[in-house]
């Protein structure tokens, strides 16, 4: 099942043509990409075509060095979802990795 073209502005790297939705890697990736960044449009859809478990598990095993720390801190919130210490430092987008205080 593709994904509607509104997406395509938090997916920059993929042809969201060539997607299939249900793939478990496409679902993860669009997941994190739309909390991350998303309109309330996008994150809506996110919240009506996949599962709280899939979103849930998503935010708990986050990706490395894609999120915004303060969209991972609110979805960790909302969701109440606890992340490993060492998994969210990875996760954090950060173009200084000596800094000690991006976490």
């Amino acid at each position: 099942m593709p994904l509607p073209a509104f997406l395509q502005a938090y997916l920059p790297s993929y042809d969201i043509k060539k997607l299939d939705k249900a793939s478990p890697g496409v679902a993860r990736e669009v997941i994190t990409q739309v909390l991350n960044s998303g309109d309330d449009k996008a994150v809506a859809w996110v919240f009506e075509n996949y599962t709280l478990k899939q979103i849930k598990e998503a935010v708990k095993h986050p990706q490395r060095g894609v999120w915004f720390k303060n969209s991972l801190n609110y979805w960790t919130k909302i969701l109440k979802v606890d992340v490993d210490t060492n998994l969210y430092r990875k996760a954090i987008f950060n173009l200084n990795p000596f800094d000690e205080d991006y976490v």
